[in-house]
């Protein structure tokens, strides 16, 4: 068995990580408190926002915390094919997920449906970005951890989603998003917790590429989309804003002389 190291550069790639989950999640569930406060296109776009939010967060925390990931005995690579599919099942499954809360018409039903929905595209980009993994050896994974993992993962995204129905105060949201990214990046760890690894010495070139090569340019991409998009979202007036403001300037006008 090849000795793994799940941090190889210490503290930096799990609080990274950790970071990146939660700005997704913050993003998200502000996305999400805005859509439901919306009405049609608008509605549709605070969505379309959450759930590139949410997927592209989860994602960039995933494949920072795997540039820590080491094995004795052997190098790591990534296939690029599936390590971009992942980030599309993200994308695509968290936005099944809250669609189905931002439309659905029984809140407790669109919670359980949209928390399933979007734990199981969690754990299914996490898994797929592991079978993005090239190495000399074979992976397996211990069933039970797994299990575990994928149920820490609905938990979370469940918890996640009744926040951002039922939570509207920014303090409360900002609470919300660190217990989210916590929870995702448990499930993370705990889903790495399932790997062995059984290396096979080789000289044979593998295929694929570094974590520096297309991990890291990626993740920092992501990243500054994430905060790019963060500081457009906190700066962009709420639906309550807009009504004062609408409602302070007729005031103001009803206050002229007529002339």
């Amino acid at each position: 068995m090849g000795h793994l190291d799940h941090a190889a550069y210490g503290w930096l790639t799990p609080v990274l990580s950790y970071v990146m989950a939660s700005i997704g999640a913050a993003l998200g569930l502000r996305c999400t408190v805005r859509a439901l406060a919306a009405t049609g296109t608008s509605r549709r776009n605070w969505l379309l926002t959450a759930a590139s939010a949410i997927g592209t967060g989860i994602w960039t925390m995933h494949f920072i915390a795997m540039l820590g990931f080491h094995v004795t005995g052997t190098e790591v690579r990534f296939n690029v094919p599936l390590t971009i599919l992942s980030l599309l099942v993200a994308v695509l499954v968290v936005g099944a997920g809250v669609f189905a809360v931002g439309y659905g018409r029984n809140r407790g039903r669109a919670l359980v449906l949209g928390g399933l929905t979007t734990g199981l595209g969690v754990a299914s980009m996490h898994y797929l970005g592991m079978a993005a993994l090239r190495l000399h050896g074979e992976v397996t994974y211990r069933p039970l951890v797994v299990a575990l993992s994928v149920a820490i993962a609905v938990l979370a995204a469940t918890a996640a989603l009744w926040a951002a129905l039922n939570i509207k105060a920014p303090v409360a949201v900002a609470v919300a998003s660190l217990v989210m990214g916590a929870a995702v990046t448990s499930m993370h760890y705990t889903g790495m917790a399932a790997v062995a690894v059984g290396v096979t010495p080789s000289d044979t070139a593998l295929s694929g590429a570094t974590a520096m090569q297309f991990i890291f340019p990626l993740a920092v991409g992501l990243g500054s989309y994430l905060f790019i998009t963060a500081a457009f979202v906190a700066l962009s007036p709420t639906a309550d804003e807009r009504a004062a403001s609408a409602s302070a300037r007729n005031l103001g006008e009803s206050a002229l002389p007529a002339r």
